[in-house]
């Protein structure tokens, strides 16, 4: 009798422990390069099939393989049983390379950055869901892809129309100009809308109409019973928020805008004739002129922003996007006339010529006359501390980093050689810096105006060649801006969309274009305010406003899954075969000019700091050369993330004192108006 008791203890014993899920993982850290880790898993005991929740969003829930981990990251993962019993671990793929555990410490950093830049507010307090749902799903034709060349026709409906369909149920046959037929299947469950009639073409590619308009390769739609969470791979709902920076940023632009009496419109004209230099005075204090001080805080922000930050505005909001692009500029102008205004009112100018103006200037001195010394000291010190971070990082090694990217991919000759590219950079930019805003001043007055004019005659061509496309383009821009489908995040979405790239590119409210402002040569501060103006103008109305319609016209904007910059170059490539290496080359510049103007805007931050000696801006001037080098030839992963996303930061304390300032500057504002009524400013006369 002990016998078989036992027998039955052990057999029991044996199917309990048979049922514990026991997990054997496998870390790999498969090279030098950062975020390349891999964690793979082995279950046994349970009943399969497991499901796999882990915290990396882009690892499905299928699959017991994450890859492209952050090496010294910890990532959970819950493994689940199919009769509901789970098992929860923790992971940790070891850093071996220096960059790998900079890289895992600062992760952490930008996460908490990120919650401050990215927090959103509405969502918080309950106004609104952030999480993203879908009504229907939008069925479509087999094989199509934005390069297709081939036309869909609908041949016949296999369910009538309103029917209750399941998924995998057939719901029509599609024909391809090859007369090849193939069956379509619902992918979900819901009642089924016709989009195109039987016997009607879905999609042609010789359609310039079909190649533009958002979704034109949909057949049918299916309505679910209730609306769909969408999801990320590993199973979390995807959110589409209201970032407090952008929030921050635009509710500015647009006070500024009112305050100043809608200054972006009426100003817009004096603005021209400023930065023509009719009213240049030549006997003002300062050291540059209008344009030359417009060019530099130009090439500050007319960037990488603008080739690869729209491609990826549009492809995640669609053309829609596009419009609140330009809305946005359109208000940010009011924000740069605010801060670059008192640039130039509380700057400080030494004896020997060297100008010292920006945020730290009229945020310390401004409100201190204000009684609120302290505060402003606060403010000013806070804005420094950023500005210094934010031109190491996202004006210097985030952009060495990237055009090397860019470059290397379109001559692979570079390759492996981002150390020596890096030295030969910072040769260049050195030769720049050293000289001081004078030389930054005139190497801009040089540069943009060459690669604003090549990239936007480029991009004027490619949509002169697909000139039968504007009523299409446009069509999609204003039906993607009022009424984009629910996958682009509804109005809401594509709108947040278009004001976070035009926020993020033309900086409105950061501050950073006062410092170059500062030094021009005027006795009217308000002048300068006009000049700047035009920045946001030029940076987003013009140049990002271009890249998107590039990326319409040619029906780029339909890809998904391709990174920004290399959408553009594909985008500028479908046309003219050889432009990819011409882009790639004005990236460089981009870049580059980037890199000189926030050298400058850096270095009056580290001045403020420790001082206005020649030998600080020395130290600065090698210490910011030195990043350089290391921006290209190290992949830095998410210290490059983080030092970007210091330039937002700069706004917090920048729009706070704007605020407060506002009414001094429409003071001033309104006696400029009035000298310039009375012709009481100095204007050049006209030689006949």
């Amino acid at each position: 009798m002990k016998k078989y008791i036992s027998s039955i203890f052990m057999l029991l014993s044996l199917a309990v422990f048979s049922q514990e899920l026991t997990v054997t993982e496998k870390l790999i850290n498969p090279s030098k390069r950062i975020n390349d880790g891999v964690i793979e898993l082995e279950v046994e005991g349970g009943t399969a099939p497991y499901t796999y929740k882990w915290s990396n969003q882009a690892t499905p829930l299928s699959s017991k393989r994450a890859s492209d981990l952050v090496e010294g990251l910890a990532y959970d993962v819950t493994i689940t049983d199919a009769d509901g019993k789970s098992v929860s671990k923790s992971y940790k793929v070891p850093t071996e390379e220096i960059t790998e555990v900079f890289n895992g410490a600062m992760t952490p950093a930008v996460s908490a950055l990120g919650s401050v830049l990215f927090w959103d507010p509405f969502a918080a307090i309950g106004i609104y869901d952030p999480v993203i749902y879908a009504d229907v799903k939008l069925i479509g034709a087999p094989g199509w892809s934005p390069e297709a060349d081939d036309k869909f026709v609908l041949q016949k409906w296999l369910k009538p129309e309103g029917a209750k369909v399941k998924k995998g149920d057939a719901i029509a046959i599609v024909s391809r100009n090859d007369g090849a037929a193939e069956t379509v299947n619902s992918s979900v469950d819901g009642s089924l809308k016709y989009l195109v009639k039987e016997g009607g073409v879905i999609y042609d590619s010789n359609n310039q109409q079909d190649v533009i308009e958002q979704g034109a390769h949909y057949l049918a739609s299916v309505k679910y019973d209730s609306p769909e969470i969408i999801r990320h791979p590993n199973g979390d709902p995807q959110e589409k928020g209201i970032p407090f920076i952008v929030i921050w940023l635009v509710l500015g632009a647009l006070f500024f805008t009112i305050r100043m009496g809608f200054i972006n419109i009426k100003g817009f004209g004096h603005s021209l004739d400023l930065a023509k230099g009719k009213y240049d005075d030549p006997d003002a204090p300062g050291q540059v002129t209008h344009f030359q001080a417009l060019a530099t805080a130009v090439s500050g922000t007319v960037g990488l922003g603008n080739i690869a930050g729209v491609g990826v505005a549009v492809s995640l909001g669609g053309a829609g996007a596009t419009f609140w692009m330009i809305v946005c500029g359109l208000l940010g102008m009011s924000s740069k006339f605010v801060e670059c205004t008192l640039g130039v009112k509380y700057r400080n100018i030494l004896p020997d010529g060297r100008v010292f103006g920006g945020p730290m200037n009229y945020l310390r001195y401004g409100l201190e006359k204000r009684n609120m010394k302290g505060f402003g000291k606060v403010l000013a010190g806070l804005f420094a501390v950023l500005a210094v971070g934010a031109s190491f990082g996202g004006g210097n090694m985030f952009q060495a980093n990237q055009s090397f990217e860019q470059l290397s991919g379109q001559f692979p000759a570079l390759v492996g050689n981002g150390f020596w590219f890096g030295v030969i950079t910072a040769v260049l930019v050195g030769v720049v810096i050293i000289g001081g805003i004078n030389s930054i001043a005139q190497v801009t007055g040089r540069v943009v105006p060459i690669m604003a004019s090549v990239y936007i005659v480029a991009a004027l061509a490619v949509i002169i060649m697909n000139i039968e496309n504007i009523g299409p383009a446009f069509s999609a821009i204003v039906d993607g801006a009022f009424s984009p489908s629910a996958l682009k995040g509804g109005v809401v979405g594509v709108l947040i969309v278009g004001f976070q790239r035009a926020a993020f590119s033309n900086e409105a409210g950061v501050g950073s274009a006062a410092i170059a402002h500062s030094t021009a040569k005027t006795n009217h501060p308000p002048s300068e305010g006009f000049v700047a103006l035009l920045e946001p103008f030029i940076d987003t109305v013009v140049v990002c406003t271009l890249t998107a319609l590039v990326l319409i016209f040619t029906g780029m904007h339909e890809v998904e899954g391709m990174a920004g910059a290399q959408l553009t170059s594909d985008a500028f490539g479908s046309q003219i075969s050889w432009f990819p290496y011409v882009l790639a080359l004005a990236v460089f510049l981009f870049a580059f000019s980037t890199m000189i103007s926030w050298s400058y805007y850096g270095m009056r931050a580290w001045t403020y700091l420790f001082g206005k000696s020649k030998k600080t801006e020395y130290a600065y001037k090698m210490l910011f050369l030195v990043f350089v080098v290391i921006g290209a030839s190290v992949s830095l992963g998410a210290v490059l993330d983080f030092s970007d996303m210091m330039i937002l930061a700069m706004s917090f304390p920048n729009i706070i004192g704007l605020y407060i300032m506002s009414g001094e500057v429409k003071t001033d504002l309104n006696k400029y108006w009035a000298d310039l009524k009375d012709n009481k400013l100095f204007k050049k006369q006209e030689v006949k």
